[in-house]
């Protein structure tokens, strides 16, 4: 288990390149590719592998600072928690990558997020995923994104998977229809014994549209000089090995001890692991209040290396990991895992949560009679969601609800909360006699009457789909941009709803690390690379 250390924010820029940014790093590298359970350089087919740290990636002068420290601990690939997609840190893919040093970014950031105890996969968290993807696709250095960071993290939560496997599926399908070159999108979880291995094998079940590109492992089982077998990595090890896509430690380095001596190192790159694990990533780089830090900042323009910096390199000098040519390698463990059983320390079933659909949202909303007030705030919305979803046992919510413990989801169940709001409110209202809709949509004031639009074209086609009650399945796929409209529109409108930005609940902001920079080692010698 991970040691309970609070995990503090770095008060450090993050970025990401705009959109329509030059359409290539300065210095390309040689692209990653997936095979089989190992991850390979694409040109010469020489195994990859990571041990990185990570620094933000729009600041010029941290990059210029961190990445000499970077290559002295022979790092090749570095984890960033979140990004801004407005801002531009070409400069710095560009020197990461003259460092031959490739870029795992996470596609959430603090406040947009799936969070693990109400969780949502809704349109704006999609265009928010999508916009990361656009503004870091056109730089070969990226190796790939997590769609999430340890979501569910004890068997009563473990629902929140459903909506991270969505993003997973939705995220890839994205990557795809758009033409990008191939970016795998992988998963970092934690190191719960109770859901560990049903985590594992949900994420890797299924289509493979469907499932994770690759596996990360937070773990912090080997503290000081531990051993293979103290530390349990033989148990995990036999655990991953007929795993059929890559898996690495996302993060590791238990700092019970300290100097943490990174003794774990050497087994990692070690004949035991090597052809189950493409390494791992050492958190963290800039020291904290939690002291994971391998370096500490001083200035803007220096930085000075801690105990952890000394000991880390000189584990990683020693290590001597044996990998494999891509040319020579024959995947045998092909086969997926099936997918887990629903129960008591597992309460997700196999369905996932609908696709995020702008254009099916606002065709909805449009054809309202009965709406939600614009500018509800918080409280205002969740008191009228339980209000009109205590109706009728829930008649009138059940077109936005998900019910991942039995793979149901309401057709509407990942437009916005004021939207899903809206629907409800209709719903009851249409249900209403002639002589009772006068006063039917009220709410405590929460909602108004307005005249509906008429649904036509692909519009009408998207609300057929959806069902009266919102109860049937959506095949169609949206047009453009997530969250965008720009064909299908009801007829007796032109314009957009403008979608509030009110979500219930309310995203958990303690739920990622707040841009703590991970770093993870990686060998450079002889042209042969461990993740």
């Amino acid at each position: 288990m991970k040691s309970p250390v609070l995990i503090s924010a770095v008060g450090a820029a993050l970025a990401a390149v705009a959109l329509f940014a030059s359409p290539a790093v300065a210095v390309d590298v040689d692209p990653i590719v997936i095979k089989g359970s190992h991850f390979f350089y694409k040109t010469n087919g020489t195994e990859f592998g990571n041990n990185a740290y990570t620094d933000p990636l729009a600041d010029v002068n941290g990059c210029k600072r961190d990445i000499p420290y970077l290559v002295q601990l022979q790092t090749n690939t570095i984890r960033v928690y979140a990004v801004d997609p407005t801002l531009d840190h070409s400069e710095c893919m560009s020197m990461l990558a003259s460092a031959g040093i490739y870029v795992i970014a996470d596609l959430s950031q603090p406040k947009m997020s799936i969070n693990r105890n109400t969780p949502r996969w809704e349109v704006d968290l999609f265009a928010r995923y999508t916009s990361v993807v656009d503004s870091l696709q056109n730089y070969t250095n990226v190796l790939g994104f997590f769609a999430g960071n340890e979501v569910s993290n004890q068997p009563n939560n473990t629902a929140a998977s459903a909506f991270v496997k969505a993003a997973v599926r939705d995220t890839k399908t994205y990557i795809k229809q758009r033409n990008y070159r191939a970016i795998g999108v992988g998963y970092a979880a934690n190191d719960d014994p109770d859901i560990r291995i049903e985590l594992a094998d949900y994420f890797n079940c299924g289509p493979t549209s469907d499932s994770i590109d690759f596996w990360g492992y937070n773990i912090y089982s080997w503290c000081g000089n531990s051993t293979y077998t103290e530390s349990l990595y033989d148990k995990r090890t036999a655990e991953f090995a007929d795993y059929s896509v890559p898996a690495f430690f996302a993060e590791y380095g238990c700092n019970h001890e300290r100097p943490r001596p990174f003794t774990e190192v050497g087994a990692l790159f070690g004949d035991n692991m090597t052809s189950v694990w493409s390494g791992g990533i050492v958190y963290m780089y800039f020291q904290e209040s939690n002291n994971y830090g391998l370096v500490s900042s001083i200035s803007e323009s220096s930085a000075s290396p801690l105990p952890d910096f000394s000991s880390l390199s000189k584990q990683i000098a020693m290590a001597t990991p044996k990998t494999t040519n891509s040319a020579s390698y024959n995947p045998t463990n092909t086969k997926a895992r099936a997918c887990p059983t629903s129960g008591s320390s597992w309460r997700v079933a196999s369905a996932l949560p609908p696709s995020p659909n702008g254009d099916l949202c606002n065709c909805m909303q449009q054809t309202l009679t009965c709406v939600a007030k614009p500018g509800l705030d918080t409280n205002s919305v969740q008191k009228a969601f339980d209000s009109v979803c205590g109706y009728s046992n829930g008649l009138y919510c059940a077109g936005v609800q998900p019910f991942p413990d039995n793979g149901t989801y309401g057709a509407y169940s990942m437009c916005n909360s004021t939207e899903q709001l809206s629907f409800a409110f209709d719903q009851y209202y249409k249900a209403q006699n002639k002589q009772n809709q006068a006063s039917a949509c009220d709410f405590g004031g929460a909602a108004q009457t307005r005249a509906a639009a008429s649904a036509s074209g692909n519009c009408q086609n998207l609300i057929s789909q959806a069902g009266t009650a919102g109860a049937g399945t959506v095949t169609s796929v949206p047009t453009g941009m997530p969250g965008s409209s720009s064909k299908g529109s009801p007829s007796s409108s032109s314009t957009k709803a403008s979608a509030s930005m009110v979500h219930v609940p309310s995203f958990d902001f303690g739920l990622l690390k707040l841009g703590a920079y991970v770093v993870g080692a990686a060998l450079t010698g002889v042209g042969m690379i461990l993740l």
